[in-house]
């Protein structure tokens, strides 16, 4: 008897360290694609494979969220605050700010957004969405960001989306570093350490 249960027990355990692994080696190799291109709030175009020289911290949003979208916002707006005193902010890290509702967040609902939270109109924090031109490929670009970091999102059809809950730190290749939780959980000195450590 105790011998099936040792059997069982090590089943068990190996299923979950496989389980385990399989989810560290896939976010190990998490890649977003250098082809993917969007537009920012300003209208103007952003190539993921143009700039090799900064880390990016991205998050992923939507600006009908009622809750945990605009609290991470607010929460990465302290941790630029933490950036900018030591001279990092823009020069060795900048933000990206993701819509997964290209269709109504377009580049102007995306500086009204900005407005209110006071966030800067400059290329340190940049919001991304689609050209209404191109919409529908454009939609397709932003879920190849997404899919590559395996954030997940669905409109049930009344336009409050149900996604996943990370931000992402990738490096200056668009490879996955880290993940974070987005909301309340946001942890503004976890962030701020790994960014720091990769920097040293």
């Amino acid at each position: 008897m105790k011998k099936i249960y040792l059997i069982c027990s090590l089943t068990v355990f190996i299923g979950i360290a496989a389980g385990i692994s399989f989810f560290l080696i896939r976010d190990a190799n998490a890649k977003i694609p250098a082809v993917v291109t969007l537009i920012d709030q300003n209208g103007d175009s952003y190539n993921f494979g143009k700039d090799h020289t900064k880390l990016k911290l991205v998050e992923f949003i939507y600006t009908h969220c009622p809750d945990i979208c605009p609290t991470t916002t607010e929460k990465m707006i302290d941790l630029k605050k933490d950036f900018e005193k030591i001279g990092v902010f823009g020069k060795d890290i900048e933000f990206l700010t993701i819509t997964i509702d290209p269709y109504r967040d377009t580049p102007e609902i995306l500086t009204s957004y900005m407005q209110g939270f006071e966030i800067e109109n400059n290329k340190q924090w940049l919001f991304l969405t689609g050209d209404k031109q191109n919409i529908k490929r454009d939609r397709q670009e932003m879920k190849k960001v997404a899919d590559a970091m395996q954030f997940q999102f669905k409109d049930p059809g009344n336009g409050q989306f149900i996604h996943s809950t990370f931000t992402f730190l990738v490096d200056e290749n668009n490879k996955f570093i880290d993940k974070f939780p987005m909301g309340k959980d946001f942890n503004k000195k976890e962030v701020y350490d790994t960014v720091m450590d990769k920097l040293d």
